[in-house]
């Protein structure tokens, strides 16, 4: 049976520091796959041929340090080893994808490590993000609330998709992302996962973050979740954010070789962005330059959260926080300002009550966006 998904006309105006809006953008195409991981990452490959070619066959921008690109596959195929020997099924759900599209399959597992592409750490500027969270007491009947803005450079967003996964033995999960690589995602068994990049200096060789992604999302609880998320052999690590429908949220602020882990404050608030926050983790900073403007994010995240009223927190609630345009550009409703040199944007958001198991999610800026409901059948 598959889960009930439409759009909804729901676009929102604009939050404080208004900016000029465009066209609102047409729903995010869901993808529903079913069976294998060969054969569900073959589904993939198919429904998305287009954006993985492209990302694949275009030429890169730059090569770090130097590199050929003889070099960074070589490179990329050390990874992949890390990668097949812990988690193979991951590696043959890529594989499918990669035949089915028709693109070299270590190649595309090229395009899947985000530690190899980035040189310094401040040229980068790829996936940045923001996460609100709300439980009890800040949160309306105390659920357990959670929002993501995914920003990302303009000409990513029209590759953005959800895909409905269905492998036997394993939770049914929904995820948002470009391509096959996921940013966010839920499964039937009440855990979501958001989560902002990082750029930890202590990158090693090893299973890449963006793959850990879909490894995560087939645990059933945070704290297994978690587990997963700090594999031993991972190459580096995002700041995970863990939510669950009745056991709670871990936050987890990660490198390769440490992390640090948070929960929702007495108030029931937690937010997080681009940047170590914990002071066990400031050490790992790699990119002091951008922390500072992902910092502006993280605080007026958290003002926010701080300023609702206690016990009234709800998703229109959380969807209007994600459209605030305070300090733009540097805001957490993120549009292009080449001005002041901000090439990315809002590319997707989503809104998401785990008690319900409601979701909400659109593409571009919630600001200015359609909502699309999904809810596990």
């Amino acid at each position: 049976m598959s889960a009930a998904a439409a759009s909804s006309a729901s676009a929102r105006p604009n939050g404080a520091a208004s900016l000029p809006t465009t066209a609102v953008p047409h729903p995010v195409p869901i993808i529903r796959v079913a069976g294998s991981h060969r054969q569900v990452g073959e589904q993939i490959g198919e429904a998305v041929a287009q954006t993985v070619r492209e990302a694949v066959e275009s030429p890169p921008v730059s090569l770090p340090s130097g590199r050929t690109f003889d070099q960074q596959l070589a490179l990329a195929a050390q990874y992949r080893t890390v990668t097949q020997r812990h988690l193979p099924w991951v590696v043959e759900e890529m594989d499918g994808v990669a035949a089915a599209a028709g693109v070299d399959p270590l190649t595309l597992f090229a395009h899947s490590i985000e530690e190899i592409w980035y040189e310094p750490y401040a040229a980068a500027a790829r996936g940045r993000c923001s996460d609100l969270i709300a439980v009890a007491p800040a949160s309306a009947s105390g659920h357990v609330l959670a929002a993501h803005n995914n920003d990302l450079a303009p000409t990513e967003e029209p590759g953005t998709v959800a895909i409905e996964w269905r492998v036997d033995g394993e939770p049914v999960v929904f995820t948002l992302g470009i391509g096959p690589w996921i940013s966010v995602g839920w499964n039937d068994a009440g855990l979501w996962l958001g989560g902002n990049e990082l750029a930890p200096n202590d990158e090693r060789v090893g299973i890449p973050r963006l793959l850990q992604v879909r490894d995560c999302l087939t645990r059933r609880t945070p704290d297994d979740a978690m587990r997963a998320a700090l594999h031993p052999e991972r190459a580096s690590s995002y700041n995970w954010v863990f939510a669950h429908a009745t056991q709670g949220v871990v936050n987890v602020e990660g490198s390769a070789t440490s992390a640090a882990v948070t929960r929702p404050d007495e108030r029931g608030l937690l937010a997080h962005t681009n940047h170590y926050v914990h002071p066990d983790m400031l050490e790992f900073e790699g990119d002091h330059e951008y922390a500072g403007r992902s910092d502006a994010r993280y605080r007026e995240a958290c003002r926010m959260l701080a300023e609702a009223p206690a016990g009234k927190i709800t998703t229109d609630g959380l969807r209007d926080m994600l459209s605030d345009h305070t300090g733009a550009p540097d805001s957490v409703c993120r549009h292009p300002d080449p001005a002041a040199g901000a090439q990315s944007k809002t590319v997707f958001w989503c809104v998401s009550d785990l008690t319900d198991g409601e979701i909400e999610f659109g593409r571009g800026n919630p600001c200015n966006s359609t909502a699309q409901p999904y809810r596990f059948a």
